[in-house]
């Protein structure tokens, strides 16, 4: 069957795989929904199985069998090596003439910029950042946790809340009212409780995220301690944004620091007043912006960009794929 689309994006995250068939003129041809991507818990294979599920189902919906571009932006493809790895598999699967896969930040990257121009920070479970340019040079980080200097990101903040509430409830730490708003949130009367219930996984220590929105609160609050922890998120992410910017040379020239994620979309006030008072100071040309759009724009964007679409393919796949 003749190349009757033009991109295929895939925009593939831990939780969940949104796919979408885009004609060359950046009509929306079909889009499908599937599980998370993750390789590091399940193997390569039944990730990329999960994933195939998804895209079968949408190329299936749009009557075609291959597309001229598959533009794939996944979760884990976090090392150079990780995304030869990933774009042979995808490549394996036959969908497109020409394959090209990106970290999923990207996605959000490009979903957040008119051109491939710009810096992204997602703090979302994790935390991590990219920066590009039109030209194709790009700034980014190994993004694999501590070990490679990161820190943040909704897990990452629930563990601290934790620490500082345990640490307050036995007297090694400053006091704080997270002490008793984390085991409330669970019904619980104090931290000597939560933490016997997490260690016995008496609460599933899956939900330890929904502790996160109850940091937030607790900031907003006034008290010192959960203030300082949202503070150093901002501070985090505007170090990983300007570094970028620095890297791909865009400090003195007015650039978009997109957004993203389910900490940074939330736009809690302390949290975002912090990175704008941070970037205004240590990057005054920086154009930050917050997007909540759905990240398989981005990937269908890039896709386009690499087969030369106009403009006008651009806002058409806007108007389908956008917030």
């Amino acid at each position: 069957m003749g190349l009757t689309a033009g991109v295929l994006a895939i925009d593939a995250g831990n939780s969940k795989t949104d796919v979408a068939v885009v004609a060359h003129d950046g009509t929306l041809l079909a889009s499908a929904r599937g599980a998370g991507f993750r390789p590091p818990a399940v193997g390569l294979d039944a990730a990329m199985s999960a994933l195939t599920e998804a895209v079968e189902r949408a190329l299936d919906t749009a009557g075609v069998r291959e597309v001229a571009h598959v533009s794939a932006c996944l979760a884990n493809a976090d090392l150079p090596v990780e995304e030869r790895r990933l774009t042979a598999a995808v490549t394996g699967k036959g969908w497109g003439a020409s394959v090209e896969v990106h970290n999923d930040t990207f996605a959000i990257l490009r979903a957040g910029v008119s051109e491939p121009r710009g810096v992204a920070v997602v703090c979302g479970a994790g935390i991590n950042c990219v920066g590009m340019l039109p030209d194709g040079r790009t700034a980014r980080f190994p993004a694999v946790g501590r070990i490679s200097g990161d820190w943040g990101g909704g897990w990452a903040l629930a563990e601290e809340a934790l620490w500082h509430a345990a640490r307050a409830s036995d007297g090694r730490g400053s006091p704080t009212a997270l002490s008793l708003a984390l085991p409330g949130h669970f019904g619980l009367p104090d931290m000597p409780s939560l933490i016997e219930a997490l260690h016995l996984e008496r609460v599933d220590p899956a939900r330890r995220h929904e502790l996160t929105p109850v940091l937030f609160a607790v900031a907003a609050e006034g008290d010192a301690v959960a203030g300082a922890i949202v503070d150093r998120q901002a501070e985090e992410i505007v170090s990983m944004a300007v570094v970028a910017l620095r890297r791909l040379g865009l400090l003195e020239e007015e650039t978009p620091v997109v957004l993203g994620g389910g900490v940074l979309a939330a736009r809690h006030t302390r949290l975002d007043v912090g990175i704008r008072e941070l970037l205004a100071a240590r990057a005054p040309k920086a154009v930050p912006r917050v997007v909540t759009g759905r990240p398989v724009l981005g990937a269908a964007l890039l896709g386009l960009d690499r087969l030369g679409a106009g403009a006008g393919a651009r806002e058409r796949v806007r108007s389908h794929l956008g917030e």
